[in-house]
């Protein structure tokens, strides 16, 4: 019931994320945007930490997967994920980056020696396909007196991208480390890396509406500290392509809280491209779901 319940409560705040990212967009700019979300985030935590009293030091190879961890979920994700929403809708950009677990399973598949089945390749292919319609369904669409840039699918791809390397990387740690104390040290290099927007920050948040900073505020609390503590627990306790297959509830969500909340839909390419890329998630799950149990070795043991 715990497991459930952490589940539910980060597919609903990471929905929420993409629809308050387009509510603050036109006032802070995507890299400001990431380092006030992850300095807000990174107090929360820290209290959470805190509160916990309970530290385990990690080994020298985990603070290289923190590095990476860090680096690309928490700085480059935020930063490419906001830079999207600036010219993309909520529902497009969550359609984009929700092929995000088609890349964890290649990328197990290519660096962690899983192989790459059948179905894997032929669920790839066909999400390819749903990402490069929902490129040209926002390149021949607009929105008011805000032009959708196709290079925002650019943005938006990258994330998912970096998204995929940030669960690669956690896995190792997820279980072993408590997920709080992993979120925190991720949280802290993503705002390190963030740092050089400082002034951006400060500048726009000085002439932006109260909406723009309790929206920021919202960000590094819900879906920052808390659902990035959930997904780490319900990592350590499931594989990380099951607990992926759980994130396909996020883009409807999406879209239709930003239906409500803007009046914006994607693109009737769009959403025919973001079926499409879903139908190639579960395609390429069906090799995993239909694959014989490995007895455990000493190659294959977590570490």
């Amino acid at each position: 019931m715990l497991l459930f319940a952490a589940i539910a409560f980060t597919i609903l705040a990471w929905a929420s994320a993409f629809v308050v990212i387009r509510g603050v967009a036109p006032f802070v700019g995507g890299g400001a945007l990431a380092l006030g979300r992850l300095a807000v985030g990174a107090v929360a935590l820290g209290i959470l930490v805190l509160a916990q009293r309970r530290w385990v030091w990690p080994t020298r190879r985990d603070w290289v997967r923190l590095v990476v961890y860090g680096l690309g979920w928490f700085g480059a994700y935020n930063v490419t994920l906001n830079l999207a929403e600036h010219t993309l809708d909520a529902g497009t950009t969550a359609l984009i980056v929700g092929i995000g677990p088609i890349l964890i399973a290649l990328g197990a598949g290519l660096f962690l020696g899983e192989g790459i089945p059948r179905w894997l390749a032929i669920g790839a292919g066909v999400a390819f396909l749903g990402v490069v319609l929902i490129g040209v369904g926002t390149s021949l669409a607009s929105s008011g007196d805000r032009p959708i840039d196709p290079i925002g699918v650019v943005w938006a791809l990258v994330a998912a991208v970096v998204y995929a390397v940030g669960v690669l990387a956690q896995k190792p740690m997820a279980g072993r480390i408590p997920a709080s104390q992993i979120t925190l040290i991720g949280c802290v290099i993503g705002l390190i890396a963030c740092l050089p927007f400082s002034g951006q920050l400060a500048s726009e948040l000085a002439a932006a509406p109260t909406g723009a900073w309790l929206g920021v505020a919202y960000l590094g609390i819900v879906p920052t500290a808390l659902a990035f503590t959930t997904w780490g627990f319900a990592l350590g306790r499931m594989p990380a392509g099951q607990l992926g297959v759980t994130t396909y509830i996020v883009p409807p969500i999406t879209v239709v809280a930003g239906l409500i909340f803007f009046a914006e839909v994607p693109a009737p390419l769009a959403i025919v491209g973001g079926v499409l890329s879903l139908v190639g998630v579960a395609l390429s799950r069906r090799s995993a779901s239909a694959a014989p149990a490995v007895p455990p070795t000493r190659e294959n043991l977590p570490e």
